[in-house]
């Protein structure tokens, strides 16, 4: 008797993945309670004999998606008791106290695709607690939910974002872990935006991924191969900010899952090749009170309201204090090259494509601000969090300090070193972030920097590969 004879794993069709997925996305959406959600999922588990195991999910300081399977009997039984090693993970607690635990996020529920995920499983996104049950300093996730919850509650405010991130698909598997032997990447395509032929190796790339994650009802929008060759976009629909944060961390999974098994390698570094363009994360942001966007203003300034304005003074104002949230990597600065149409201006535009803010053109639904100066390595809930914080509260221009004098450009910083400094020294930062929580991520990013060169030079170096947060695993950085 075959070994698939004795097993009876979940297995769902595509159809009616999508219906499941879209369903708690508009439970989501509607505001179900935690405790209304929880009861739910855990009946489902509970009926559903074929679920094997529910993974866990949850994202380091830096972004980093974590991932561990609990057995799904164990699960219902003890998910009050979820604990892990702290200390194990860059950025979380130290040695001396490194137990933390799991809070799962009973409403962040997908179903998966089973021939790209395994049978038998589902996935669940937890908050990172502290040993006596608060939210982790370090755990971004936590920190915009209660924000985005703050702002629901107290000012009928609700947060929306999308995101186009960008990527690379290299030849074979693991090509960024093998890179610190090969220092190269190979193209699987040398085509170029929207060039792609049907079922060649990127576009079945592309196909496969989309279909995935239309079946986790991301919405799907469009796809493409984007300038650069081997390069691809797939864009998924607008929605809140916590929802579309957690897409975020899903899209890369998928995308380097769908390419694993066709032996090849998604990469989200900013500038894994030089001369030529680097990926970016485009964000776009809009606000809505009582269900109207207060972003949009016909006749105000290219169509969007002094709100609006008011918001992109803020990130403007801020811009390099934050550069270090938007562009965390050596790498990152390899991107902000003015050669390869790079959004490093200080500036918002409705048409110049270097400024670090654009604003579409857009009617009331769709009016929004786009944020161009993303890397994809970004962690996603702390990107957004820091731009709603800055945005919304952060210090204005002081109108009499450029009174009388010449408008000048400004622009972001060149290398993480320049990030770095500005990132530490900022007060509004250590407001919004807490010292702690300030000094740790600094500390992170100082210890990647060190072992690259302070110049970064035109040739991208096997450091800046080896030692990315993305990238890196502990016999790498043991080489050091």
């Amino acid at each position: 008797m075959s070994a698939t004879a004795l097993r009876d794993f979940l297995e769902i069709p595509y159809d009616k993945l999508e219906e499941l997925n879209l369903e708690a996305k508009s439970a989501r959406l509607e505001r179900t309670p935690p405790d209304v959600a929880e009861e739910r999922r855990r009946k489902y588990l509970t009926d559903e004999k074929r679920i094997k195991a529910v993974t866990v999910c949850f994202s380091d300081l830096e972004g980093r998606f974590h991932m561990l399977d609990y057995d799904k009997k164990y699960l219902l039984k003890a998910a009050d008791h979820l604990t892990f090693d702290g200390s194990s993970i860059r950025g979380f607690s130290a040695q001396s106290e490194s137990d933390l635990k799991l809070d799962v996020d009973w409403t962040a529920f997908w179903w998966l695709p089973a021939d790209i995920f395994g049978p038998g499983k589902v996935i669940v996104f937890a908050d990172v607690r502290d040993r006596d049950g608060s939210p982790y300093l370090a755990d971004f996730r936590s920190k915009l939910k209660a924000y985005c919850d703050e702002l629901h509650k107290n000012r009928q405010t609700t947060v929306f974002v999308a995101a186009e991130i960008e990527g690379f698909l290299f030849e074979g598997p693991e090509a960024e872990r093998k890179y610190y032997e090969t220092g190269k990447f190979d193209f699987i395509s040398s085509g170029g935006y929207f060039h792609s032929l049907p079922q060649d190796p990127l576009r079945r790339f592309i196909d496969h991924t989309a279909e995935a994650q239309r079946a986790m009802g991301f919405g799907n929008e469009k796809d493409h191969p984007e300038v650069a060759p081997s390069q691809f976009e797939l864009n998924f629909e607008y929605s809140e900010a916590l929802i579309t944060a957690d897409t975020m961390q899903l899209y890369k999974l998928t995308c380097r899952q769908v390419a694993q098994q066709l032996g090849l390698t998604a990469s989200f570094l900013p500038k894994p090749v030089e001369d030529i363009n680097g990926n970016g994360m485009h964000t776009n942001i809009s606000l809505t009170r009582k269900g109207k966007n207060i972003f949009y203003d016909a006749d105000g300034e290219d169509g969007i309201s002094k709100e609006a304005w008011d918001f992109i003074e803020r990130i403007l104002h801020s811009a390099n204090d934050m550069c270090l949230v938007s562009n965390p990597s050596v790498n990152s600065y390899r991107r902000l090259d003015p050669a390869f149409e790079a959004p490093n201006q200080i500036k918002a535009s409705a048409v110049n494509r270097g400024a670090m803010i654009r604003i579409p053109w857009a009617d009331e639904r769709s009016a929004r601000i786009e944020m161009r100066s993303v890397s994809p390595d970004a962690n996603p809930y702390m990107l957004i969090y820091t731009l709603l914080r800055t945005g919304l509260e952060g210090p204005l221009p002081d109108a009499n300090d450029s009174e009388g004098k010449r408008p000048r450009t400004r622009f972001l910083q060149g290398n993480i070193y320049d990030a770095i400094r500005v990132f530490r020294g900022s007060r509004f930062i250590a407001e919004i972030f807490g010292e702690d929580c300030q000094a740790k991520y600094a500390e992170l990013k100082q210890a990647s920097a060190d072992r690259c060169p302070k110049e970064l030079g035109r040739l991208i170096k096997r450091a800046e590969i080896m030692f990315h947060h993305e990238v890196t695993n502990q016999r790498l950085w043991s080489k050091f």
